[in-house]
């Protein structure tokens, strides 16, 4: 089966003002080379190991590279995808390289080998690490190296592939993109080391407020490759591409190198006739805050620098180059001082002064004085510049209304008493008590120092406050911000509680530079549908995406200066949200394997866990409640009720052979029946009473002219006129535009046709000689609501909303049972409290789900009698 990748839409985002994190680039090549990876390859075969400078070969040719970008609301979901071919005779190996910004999150990485997929799963990292190390227990090839670097976080994997075959590698990556001057901007580095047959790079953006400007550049353009960038808006839409053909990439005409080597930027912008922008879609909501015209405000900034001797030669020349062009750009209504340290501390000043041009002719004059020397006291330099702008606002020699912050630029940790980062944050969190926001920058930052700066040289507001309706949002975002910077943005996100909410209204309040201001912003149900209808967004619910990102990047913000039960806490929370969203975030990896014989090859992508430098106030995870409609074991049909946060079920008492129909939709075509079978019978047991099971299950889709034919010993599709068979030994995922089929070993397969809902199968084997019992299957739905209204069957019909009630709970017949009276579809039944098993999660033993049990196969639930669900044949 050809695999194609099929995605309809994606976006690009920006994210709210963090302190330092800014946006770096993304880097792509695919080399065929052997070097250090940020995945781990088990047990690679056949590879022949030369050095590692000779890292370019003819053999291996990436005949195509694509980056598509798809952009709503500023969340940008990103596929890069290469495919190489071996020309060789032999097997060679082929690496799929990729660097991407540390803001970003890994959603999944897939290898397509011989016309197989095999996906990306997200795992906790520990299971990750155990894997790894039972890899390298067995002697099998293996690597795992963690990403390093301040700016980027390197992932890469390898891949023997044989003679004559080819292979794709897809990684997917989110981001919720930072607004800097005024603009959101895409960051590509492109380097594919090589020509290619068919590059691409591809942007579609969606922006509800509309699109006031667009731009691409690159480091590597040419003017000959000027007009192969193509650019163009319009209203909410916007599109890039660069799509360079193998001469247009060549450093010259008869040159086998290419120009493709640097960076490649989007930038845009959106319309802003309010202050904000909010949106909500399924229960989840963001709010965008940039507002314009607004005055100035004056700025107290202490510069603390290190002096230690790590920093001699270039980095001390780098730093005051940088600290002499901030004193150009400073106002002559901030007040400013500088701090430095080694193993002790000097202040320039004993308090903060006004940055007059005699002041500023002064503190030119110390900068160039500066050299380095002693060891390092950062602890001791950050105490006294929080002390300084203390003293200062105390005595009132600051403006009453300004912006105070701290910047500092060091490359070491502190020699006395402080023996990390992580507790450098945490004294110092406590030593400011919220009130001045401080930034520590690396030292090979130095010329960036100077970038961040222009980035928070004009703050607009400060004590920016979020406020929404009460108990009809939970949690939230940050939604408080000490300053607000012109052509920055915030974004406030959070779950909407009140399922019968048509608007909401948010309030901002904030300090300005001559008074207090107050924003109102409203966003309208049925507004925000009709301008969702216009994008097919890659996500579905972009809005719940966007919102776990924020969540899940501010929680390990707060993880890294937590301790104790609040850091196991907080640990907890992150990590049931990446496995959820499916990120891969410090605490989880993504685990892809490639099933060979008796082999496996295993890659690992990690993502590194390190001390984030802004400190995020805190606040608490929401509490999903999760559960899927099936029908399972001999055979109970439980049907979740999520609004009422319960469920109910019931059996069906039937023959052996008998196929039941569980789900069929005329609109979308999708239908889905079970056959039934009975235990295993011996003679002496005729006339017993016996449990049937689902052996067999059928599932179509006629628009798409597929079938899928399941029992416990295969698994049949039947494409058109084509016909593939698995086994439940076999761990494979076919991804197709009009279907997906993942199976895990001899234990679940999870299949999706088009559009339409997705089903996981589960599979119940027993022991071979066990006298009664069958293998037979489990069935379980899930992403119902992209069925049709249409839908019906024993399972389907309850993919509507349905409501009960339940009065006089009284004692059953069962002490641990107790009945009561349901009113339901106009019918009073009596029905009995119990539990039920989910084997979604453990296949042996199940999960029990309480709920209402209702009597006689379902009467006064179902639609009819359960014998009209009766059908002829599996399809």
């Amino acid at each position: 089966m050809d695999y194609k990748a099929a995605h309809p839409s994606c976006f690009l985002i920006h994210s709210l003002t963090m302190g330092n994190q800014l946006l770096f680039c993304t880097l792509l090549a695919l080399i065929p080379a052997l070097v250090t990876s940020d995945f781990l390859i088990s047990n690679i075969r056949n590879i022949k190991k030369r050095n590692v400078a000779n890292n370019i070969t003819d053999e291996i040719d990436i005949y195509s590279l694509k980056i598509e970008c798809f952009v709503t609301s500023r969340f940008s979901h990103n596929v890069i995808t290469s495919r190489a071919v071996n020309r060789a005779n032999v097997s060679k190996e082929a690496l799929f390289d990729v660097e991407l910004p540390k803001t970003a999150f890994i959603t999944n990485f897939t290898m397509t080998i011989d016309g197989v997929t095999y996906p990306g799963t997200i795992k906790e990292k520990e299971a990750a690490q155990q894997q790894y190390q039972k890899a390298v227990s067995r002697g099998q090839t293996a690597g795992l190296v963690k990403a390093s670097g301040r700016k980027t976080e390197k992932f890469s994997v390898s891949v023997n592939i044989a003679a004559a075959s080819k292979v794709t590698f897809q990684l997917q990556y989110e981001e919720l993109l930072k607004r800097t001057f005024g603009k959101y901007e895409l960051f590509l580095k492109v380097n594919p080391k090589q020509l290619v047959n068919k590059f691409e790079i591809e942007a579609n953006i969606f922006e509800p407020q509309g699109i006031s400007f667009l731009d691409a550049e690159g480091s590597f353009i040419t003017n000959d490759l000027l007009p192969v960038i193509h650019k163009s808006f319009s209203g909410k839409k916007g599109h890039v591409s660069f799509k360079p053909t193998m001469d247009q990439q060549r450093t010259c005409v008869d040159c086998q190198t290419t120009l493709l080597s640097g960076d490649f930027v989007i930038k845009y912008d959106v319309n802003r006739e309010t202050p904000g922008n909010l949106q909500m879609v399924n229960g989840y909501f963001v709010h965008f805050f940039a507002p314009q015209n607004v005055s100035h405000l004056p700025k107290n900034v202490v510069f603390i620098i290190d002096i230690s001797g790590s920093m001699s030669g270039r980095k001390i020349d780098q730093t005051k180059e940088a600290l002499l062009k901030i004193l150009e750009d400073i106002k002559e209504e901030d007040h400013f001082n500088i701090v430095l340290f080694e193993s002790d501390v000097v202040k320039w000043n004993d308090t903060l002064i006004q940055a007059t041009p005699e002041n500023l002719a002064e503190a030119r004059r110390y900068v160039q004085s500066i050299y380095a020397r002693g060891w390092t006291n950062l602890f001791g330099g950050l105490i006294t510049g929080i002390e300084m702008l203390k003293e200062a606002q105390e005595a009132g020699t600051l403006p009453e209304r300004s912006a105070s912050l701290i910047m500092i630029l060091s490359d070491g940790l502190p020699n006395e008493g402080v023996s990390s980062i992580q507790e450098i944050l945490l004294r110092t969190k406590n030593a400011t008590q919220g009130k001045f926001p401080y930034i520590i920058l690396d030292s090979d930052s130095a010329l960036q120092l100077q970038d961040f700066y222009n980035e928070v040289a004009n703050p607009l507001l400060t004590e920016v406050e979020f406020k929404y309706p009460e108990n009809a949002i939970s949690d939230l975002t940050q939604n408080n911000f000490k300053h607000y910077y012109a052509g920055s943005e915030i974004v406030v996100a959070g779950r909407i509680i009140d399922n019968d909410l048509n608007s909401i209204t948010a309030e901002v309040k904030a300090h300005g530079a001559e008074q207090d201001v107050t924003y109102a912003e409203q966003a309208d149900v049925e507004e925000t549908a009709k301008a969702t209808e216009e994008q097919k967004y890659i996500f579905g619910d972009f809005i719940e995406r966007l919102w776990a990102y924020l969540t899940i990047q501010q929680l390990l913000e707060k993880r890294n200066v937590a301790t104790g039960d609040e850091k196991t806490n907080l640990t907890a929370e992150i990590l049931d949200m990446s496995l959820k969203y499916k990120f891969v975030t410090p605490l989880t990896s993504m685990v892809v394997t490639k099933p060979e014989d008796t082999v496996n090859d295993t890659a690992i992508a990690d993502k590194p866990l390190e001390a984030s430098r802004p400190v995020i106030p805190a606040y608490s995870a929401p509490q999903h409640y999760h559960r899927y409609t099936s029908v399972d074991a001999d055979p109970h049909f439980i049907i979740d009720v999520p609004q009422k946060e319960d469920a109910l079920c019931f059996n069906i008492n039937e023959e052996p052979g008998v196929v039941l129909n569980l789900i069929r939709d005329p609109t979308t075509g999708i239908s889905v029946n079970g056959q039934l079978i009975g235990e295993k019978k011996s003679s002496n047991d005729v006339g017993s009473i016996h449990n049937t099971y689902i052996g067999r299950l059928g599932i179509r889709n006629t628009q798409l002219n597929v079938k899928l034919e399941i029992t416990p010993e295969s698994i049949t599709l039947h494409n058109g006129t084509k016909q593939m068979m698995f086994t439940w030994l076999d761990e494979v995922t076919l991804l197709h535009p009009s279907l997906t089929l993942k199976i895990i070993r001899k234990k679940s397969l999870e299949f999706s046709m088009g559009e339409g809902a997705t089903f996981i199968v589960v599979l119940h084997q027993s022991w071979s000689k066990h006298a009664v019992h069958p293998n037979f299957l489990g069935f379980y739905t899930l992403d119902s609501h992209r069925l049709s209204g249409r839908t019906h069957g024993l399972l389907g019909q309850f993919f509507h909303p349905i409501d009960f009630n339940i009065l006089e709970v009284h004692p059953g017949s069962d002490p641990q049972k107790p009945d009561a009276t349901m009113i339901v579809k106009n019918n009073q039944l009596t029905v009995t409290r119990g539990w039920q098993k989910d084997y979604t999660e453990d296949v042996k033993h199940g999960t029990n789900v309480p709920c209402w049990f209702i009597h006689n196969n379902g009467e006064g639930l179902i639609d009819g009698i359960y014998t009209d669900y009766i059908v002829p044949s599996l399809f």
